[in-house]
């Protein structure tokens, strides 16, 4: 039993590793002085704060559409489910900047969905708008499966009692499958705001300006190189730890209680 736990600790701590050193790394580079300048610039604060609210518009706005197409593929068995399944799962095999391409060419000003969205104010290249459909793409995966899985974990006779007491397909979704799926729907929601904060391809093809903090990065690493780099990504390293970590601590508490 003891030589199982040090196996299964070392290749655990192997990967941990993998993870930490060159986070790490990047941390411990940059000089305090830069990475307190850098803290209390502007443009670094702008791009970090927008990024940080783009991506929570993008995983709201997929919450209130992914969480309904999570249940379907769940609870129900239609034709064509395995193919839905695998149209979800796709923003995730696709290098990302032929996603920005796609969006690019649908969204953009040229095609008929982009100039219907401008007809009522709403356009998507160089806009908060873009950054989120963009974010919003490449990362709903993650919500929409964990959703599913969530959903799926539900005992469907707990449903089935509720509609024999009188209750209502709404009220069956909301106090029953949803109550009992948050765990689940939450932590997908939460991946996918993780995954938001860090896309880079698809949202450079769609919305170079205003820039988020990934290409804030790249920007600086390609005029001023790495040293001006590291601290904007030391920076962003850190409060994405400190937020989700938060979040998990907050979510565990919760759990116990």
């Amino acid at each position: 039993m003891k030589s199982f736990r040090i196996v299964i600790a070392a290749l655990g701590g192997v990967l941990i590793l993998v993870i930490v050193a060159p986070l790490a790394k990047v941390i411990v580079s940059s000089a305090p002085s830069l990475l307190r300048s850098t803290a209390c610039d502007p443009e670094v604060l702008h791009s970090i704060f927008l990024t940080l609210r783009a991506a929570l518009w993008a995983t709201l706005g997929c919450l209130l559409l992914g969480v309904p197409l999570a249940y379907a593929l769940a609870r129900w068995d239609f034709p064509g489910g395995s193919l839905v399944q695998g149209i979800v799962d796709l923003p995730v095999m696709i290098p990302h900047t032929a996603a920005g391409v796609a969006l690019l060419m649908v969204y953009g000003r040229e095609f008929w969905v982009g100039k219907a969205f401008a007809l009522v104010g709403i356009t998507f290249t160089g806009t908060v708008a873009g950054i989120s459909l963009a974010m919003a793409f490449v990362s709903l995966p993650f919500l929409v499966n964990a959703a599913r899985d969530g959903f799926l974990a539900v005992d469907p006779r707990l449903e089935c009692v509720a509609r024999t007491l009188g209750a209502s397909p709404w009220q069956t979704f909301f106090k029953v499958s949803l109550l009992l799926s948050w765990r689940s729907i939450l932590s997908g929601a939460t991946l996918m705001w993780a995954r938001g904060i860090a896309e880079f391809g698809a949202v450079v093809m769609l919305t170079y300006h205003p820039m988020v903090a990934p290409i804030l990065i790249w920007e600086r690493f390609e005029n001023f190189g790495l040293r001006y780099a590291t601290p904007v990504s030391a920076i962003l390293i850190l409060l994405c730890l400190v937020i989700f970590s938060g979040l998990r601590w907050l979510a565990a508490q919760k759990e116990d209680r």
